[in-house]
């Protein structure tokens, strides 16, 4: 007989959930349906900090870029590093009213490869049908885990819309020498088993809003981008969307055929690809140079005031570049909602 769970006390909002011995504060969140700040689940991105003001914890290995000995010597910890060893309250340091209301319990699915296809030269899609439907929020992620040997467990963002609740579709980016990237190119069967554990993430698209959508993204930041950006079509508001994509050559862009049919159906939607790399390029007519420079652009001259909101996904000096950005154009915090890859550390 184990050992009896721990009690996890949230304020301020005052919601209370069990925690079992070696599970993390996090873990035993979602398995509760309680979606609490996250990002990377690895200790890797701060997303979870929060304040411990009473128990008894260990915190599993962590980067001090997410958590400085300062701020651990000022019993600041990370929710997704944190085991209980005795009940524990905890100060919220960022939350949402809208996430915890939406939450959705974190559930384990099995799924089998339908499709992999190549998009570009580095990035594929791989399609992955579920035996049973997994609820999820446009611009969530999952966990999948590849069999073999040694099995392989990286998060990745859907690509559809919620309502395709069954046949999930994901955009991902090649790595050198990527443990799960590289089997993506003839390793990775069809009819291959996979582990799918989800759904994650806060960076969703909320309803019923009001002024402009802007989307940010770069790489496969297009994966969760492309399903808010649908499932905000399909939910037949209108608002203003712009989307902006950074890449470094035209080598690098794909969907435009996509993105130009959207925009002959949707007039207030716009797309705009954002190159790098394409200085010399004299067959580009398009925007150079960082994606973060063409958005600061854009919004000092569309004067959308506070009535904005932002969705960016994609590499962490990505995200680090237009968090300034975004401050100086005077959008609100509550209505910047990042998802920021970061690498895998095994």
């Amino acid at each position: 007989m184990g050992a009896p769970a721990n009690v996890v006390r949230l304020q301020p909002v005052g919601i209370e959930f069990e925690v079992e011995e070696n599970e993390t504060v996090l873990d035993a969140a979602f398995r509760q349906g309680i979606a609490l700040p996250h990002g990377c689940k690895e200790g890797q991105c701060s997303a979870c900090k929060c304040v411990l003001t009473g128990g008894d914890v260990e915190l599993k290995k962590y980067s001090t870029f997410a958590l400085n000995e300062m701020e651990r010597g000022q019993d600041y910890i990370l929710l997704c590093r944190t085991l209980a060893y005795s009940d524990l309250e905890v100060e919220l340091l960022n939350y949402d009213e809208e996430v915890l209301s939406k939450s959705i319990p974190v559930k384990d699915f099995t799924g089998t490869v339908t499709s992999v296809s190549a998009l570009t030269h580095g990035i594929r899609r791989l399609e992955i049908t579920l035996e049973q439907p997994l609820k999820f929020w446009a611009g969530q992620y999952v966990d999948i885990t590849l069999p073999g040997p040694e099995t392989i467990t990286r998060s990745f963002s859907m690509a559809n819309s919620p309502g395709e609740s069954q046949n999930l579709a994901f955009i991902i980016k090649k790595y050198p020498n990527g443990r799960f990237s590289s089997r993506l190119d003839g390793d990775l069967a069809v009819g291959t088993e996979v582990g799918i554990k989800g759904p994650y993430g806060t960076c969703f698209r909320r309803e019923n809003k009001t002024g402009a959508m802007i989307l940010v993204g770069g790489g496969s930041g297009m994966s969760p981008l492309w399903s808010i950006l649908h499932d905000h079509i399909s939910s037949g508001e209108v608002r203003p969307v712009r989307f902006f994509y950074g890449a470094r050559t035209q080598n690098d862009l794909f969907y435009l055929d996509h993105f130009a049919e959207l925009a002959a159906k949707h007039p207030e939607f716009t797309f705009v690809p954002v190159l790098s790399h394409a200085a010399d390029d004299t067959a580009w007519g398009g925007a150079k140079g960082f994606v973060h420079e063409a958005v600061g652009e854009h919004l000092r001259g569309a004067d959308y005031g506070e009535d904005v909101d932002v969705y960016a996904c994609g590499p962490s000096p990505m995200i680090e570049a237009l968090t300034p950005v975004l401050q100086m154009s005077d959008v609100e915090s509550d209505r910047i909602f990042f998802d920021k890859f970061t690498p895998a550390n095994n």
